[in-house]
């Protein structure tokens, strides 16, 4: 009889060393649905590693006789490890793990050993379901396409990544995605922090972390952000409201690649990847001398631009808001309803989101619930809330000129897309509208909003 089917069809492959450790896992396994294999004389393949759920439990006598490194593992087989060793290691990222949080001492229990296979399995389960949401990120545009291809390419780097782009486009999502698809550092925690919201005074405990009886109230020892992205990522959004002074401390430690905590005078060394995002311009910001040149060129190593929505065209806004609904009504009861209006398709398309994916889910999160209330595409209703988008959009007073300039700019980059859409299809009005992804309806509004004329024929067009 299973005792724990959560750890069901796994495999853990075993590198013992000179420890006797491949039969006592065995052992303390053999209740569950689990195969101990011992790896120290065969290759694994990625194959498998792939297709079903997989650890290593590895003797540190593996790492002094030379025979391994950490980094090559990891590389090589992309699963998380157990290391075992009967007495603390002086701790080198580049060879152990990082602050042995997956570690087990050589006499270890049964107990123990299923626990740390619980917490493992856990994380890889829940891996996976991130994996698979990201899998799924909406990309049917081509500067998105781009976008994700850049992403592919320097996910495995272990270098610094700027992610650029307005308000609500989905930074952290592309951070997430970095962190995930990264051989080594997607194994660890991602931890994301919000620079604007950190409370004055407390950086350096945030950041940093303390000692226990360092100061009044520091009953236990603290990790900060930095510590507990060891061996992860750590995603900084809105870096650019990080004020000077603690971004001195910040190149500090990425210099370093180590931190002191408050109240200790030990150094703990650290092995994390920085991704840093914001929707400022920098290099402005350098000029104006807010922030540190110096800081920039660190992060800034690679720089990935994410597109606005309306960059992504109607393609991708219709895509996203139609899985935003199915994710609000529930797929069961939208099965039930009759396809989505296409006027309400062409609404959305046609609609400017200053706010971008965050604004277009708060739109789909509104027209969602009541759909779901009221199990119908009520019209009236949903042109209401519709209306409602477009007119509640606050402008501070002071950056409403700046707005009036941005939108000038979208509505000529918009016309210009909608001229190169007609010229590419003969201007057949039908043919661009299935082009751009609208009705034919929205395309005439459109033409007649941009003041497009054309002098074809009316028999071609009813051709």
């Amino acid at each position: 009889m299973r005792t724990n089917p959560k750890i069901d069809e796994l495999d853990i492959y075993v590198w013992e060393g000179k420890a006797d450790i491949v039969d006592r896992v065995a052992r303390c396994m053999a209740s569950f649905d689990v195969e101990v294999i011992r790896a120290d004389d065969i290759a694994i393949s990625p194959e498998r590693t792939a297709q079903r759920p997989s650890l290593a439990i590895i003797s540190v006598s593996v790492i002094d006789s030379g025979a391994l490194l950490m980094r090559d593992w990891q590389a090589a087989h992309g699963i998380p490890v157990v290391w075992v060793g009967a007495a603390p290691r002086d701790h080198d990222p580049a060879t152990y793990p990082s602050d042995y949080s997956h570690i087990l001492p050589l006499d270890f229990t049964c107990a123990e050993l299923r626990g740390m296979v619980m917490k493992l399995v856990l994380q890889l389960r829940a891996h996976s379901a991130k994996t698979h949401e990201s899998d799924a990120m909406i990309a049917n545009s081509e500067c998105m396409q781009a976008l994700l291809h850049e992403v592919d390419t320097f996910a495995d780097c272990d270098t610094s990544v700027l992610v650029q782009g307005e308000t609500g486009v989905g930074k952290e999502r592309i951070a997430q995605l970095l962190h995930e698809k990264h051989t080594r550092y997607g194994q660890g925690p991602f931890v994301a922090v919000n620079c604007g919201a950190i409370p004055d005074g407390l950086f350096e405990s945030l950041f940093f972390g303390h000692a226990k009886g360092s100061f009044t109230g520091a009953v236990v020892a603290h990790k900060g952000y930095f510590e507990q992205s060891d061996g992860g990522t750590l995603f900084l959004d809105e870096i650019g409201d990080l004020p000077l002074y603690q971004q001195v401390k910040l190149l500090r430690v990425l210099e370093d690649s180590a931190v002191t905590r408050i109240g200790s005078a030990a150094p703990v060394k650290l092995d994390f990847r920085l991704v840093a995002a914001t929707n400022k311009h920098l290099p402005q910001l350098v000029k104006d001398g807010t922030f540190r040149a110096d800081l920039y060129y660190r992060l800034a190593v690679i720089e990935l631009k994410i597109p606005s929505l309306e960059e992504r065209g109607a393609v991708d806004k219709i895509a996203i808001f139609k899985a935003f609904i199915a994710q609000i009504v529930g797929s069961e009861r939208l099965s039930a309803l009759p396809d989505l209006p296409y006027w309400l398709a062409d609404a959305v398309a046609d609609t400017y989101f200053p706010g971008n994916v965050r604004e277009l889910r708060n739109l789909a999160e509104r027209i969602g619930v009541t759909v779901r209330q009221i199990g119908a595409w009520d019209a009236a209703r949903l042109q209401r809330l519709l209306a409602l988008a477009r007119t509640s959009q606050p402008v501070p007073a002071e950056s409403a000129a700046e707005v009036l300039v941005d939108r000038s700019k979208w509505d000529m980059a918009e016309r210009n897309r909608v001229l190169a859409a007609l010229d590419a299809n003969g201007w057949r009005r039908q043919d661009t509208a299935l082009y751009l992804g609208i009705s034919r309806k929205v395309l005439w509004e459109k033409m007649r909003k941009y003041q497009i004329f054309d002098e074809e024929p009316e028999t071609r067009e009813s051709e």
